[in-house]
């Protein structure tokens, strides 16, 4: 049987193929772009067949079918592996719960650590002459998964860029149990991004004037890294290479520029590295069948033994709140839980393993909440429930648009003098009060 017939003899409805899943199954759908479309809605139409079906998966970009039927809880439990807002109205609804990770272990969770996956649903690009479905930008974990699944469905979508890769970017069809061809819609995108404001700008230029040419470049998304990367377009720097968790549409911008050539990179030479991809369309079409981009699973991407490998790794993150040890909080506010640990910390301590490299945490130093009041992004101590993504002892770079400064290595009132340095004015003598009553100040210390 050649592919194609073998494809025709395994295509079917949706309808059809998630007749499979039965209550109390555990159903895995693919990540971020990889999460399926029409078969969602085909399994919520079977809500009054099934109570207690468990699923997985992180990102999303739409709004799951499962989420609207009635009573959902009682049918459906969401498990994400990294929360958009689209799953935090979900958690509202009783129904969708975080599932704590570093990311670059998640391949291991599914080989080693969890329930079996009964059935995996994932949205691919269509298949190949070779009679491979691409997983599109979402390597991710997503081989794992299908390796641990009693029955794999893939959902085609004509529309799903081919992303090419070194290892575990598709799967083939003597590996697939059903196909179900979607209607083709179009891959889910983000919006225009917001214009940089002038704190944004701020803190990219202090960021900007620490990366060398040929420097390898890791961005996580927001308004600041997207910020930096605009920096980096107009700025004069060269041979830059790229080796990240999510590409985003800064990439394409420097790129476009004619800053990255990865002629510098140690490993990978000439490739832009990552393991997932979220973003335009523009982005999207220049993912797509690009030889010089190398869709990789996460356990290679975030590994920090990759990282630290390559040379002048810079690591660029946003984050909630910091507090005057150090601790930063990339995830919750308080008990409420807003995105996840993804793989944050393998970045921030594998560019600081890196040689010539730095890690920089970023943030404004203030936000005003829906009262209209201003609020310290540093804080005396993490508010209560907040989660630790980054220990004090993995900090290195802090940058605010009043300024930067280097932690590693300094005592807890050093640090603590520091950190209080790049808040907001405002609140410096609130923190050092604070400080004083945590004992981590001395008297000697002036800001």
């Amino acid at each position: 049987m050649d592919f194609y017939e073998e494809y025709q003899s395994k295509l079917t409805t949706a309808e059809n193929a998630v007749k499979v899943v039965k209550s109390g199954d555990w159903v895995d759908y693919g990540w971020c772009l990889g999460t399926p479309v029409v078969l969602d809605k085909a399994l919520a139409a079977r809500y009054n067949e099934l109570t207690d079906v468990k699923l997985r998966g992180g990102v999303v970009m739409h709004p799951l079918e499962i989420a609207k039927v009635p009573d959902a809880p009682t049918h459906f439990t969401w498990n994400s592996w990294h929360m958009s807002g689209i799953e935090r109205k979900m958690i509202s609804l009783g129904m969708a719960y975080y599932s704590p990770m570093r990311y670059s272990e998640l391949p291991r969770f599914y080989r080693e650590n969890l329930d079996p996956v009964d059935v995996a649903m994932i949205q691919v690009a269509p298949m190949d002459e070779h009679g491979y479905f691409n997983f599109g930008p979402s390597a991710s974990h997503i081989t794992a998964m299908c390796e641990k699944a009693k029955t794999i469905i893939v959902e085609v979508n004509q529309n799903m860029p081919r992303c090419l890769g070194g290892f575990n970017e598709g799967i083939h069809i003597n590996k697939v149990d059903m196909v179900v061809e979607g209607p083709n819609d179009p891959i889910d995108a983000t919006g225009a991004e917001a214009p940089a404001t002038e704190i944004d700008k701020a803190v990219a230029k202090l960021i900007v004037e620490e990366i060398p040419n040929g420097a390898c470049l890791q961005l996580g998304i927001g308004g600041m890294p997207n910020a930096v990367g605009s920096m980096i377009v107009d700025s004069d720097l060269k041979d830059l290479g790229v080796h990240t968790e999510m590409y985003v549409d800064a990439f394409v911008k420097i790129a476009k520029a004619g800053k990255i050539n990865g002629s510098k990179k140690n490993i990978d030479y000439g490739r832009q590295t990552y393991a997932f991809g979220s973003g335009s369309k523009e982005m999207y079409e220049y993912m797509n069948n690009n030889p010089a981009l190398m869709s990789a699973p996460v356990d290679y991407t975030n590994d920090v033994r990759t990282v630290a490998a390559l040379d002048n790794f810079i690591s660029i993150n946003n984050v909630i709140d910091v507090d005057l040890y150090g601790q930063v909080n990339a995830e919750s506010a308080g008990i409420k839980q807003i995105s996840g640990a993804g793989g944050q910390l393998d970045f921030v301590m594998g560019a600081y393993l890196s040689h010539g490299g730095k890690s920089f945490i970023c943030c404004s130093s203030t936000f005003t909440n829906k009262k209209g009041e201003t609020i310290s992004r540093i804080l005396p101590t993490l508010k209560n429930g907040s989660i630790v993504t980054d220990t004090r002892c993995n900090i290195q770079w802090l940058v605010t648009e009043y300024g930067k400064v280097n932690l590693k290595g300094l005592s807890t009132w050093q640090r603590a003098e520091a950190i209080i340095s790049v808040a907001h004015p405002k609140f410096r003598d609130q923190l050092i009060k604070a400080a004083e009553s945590q004992n981590i100040w001395r008297q000697s210390n002036k800001i």
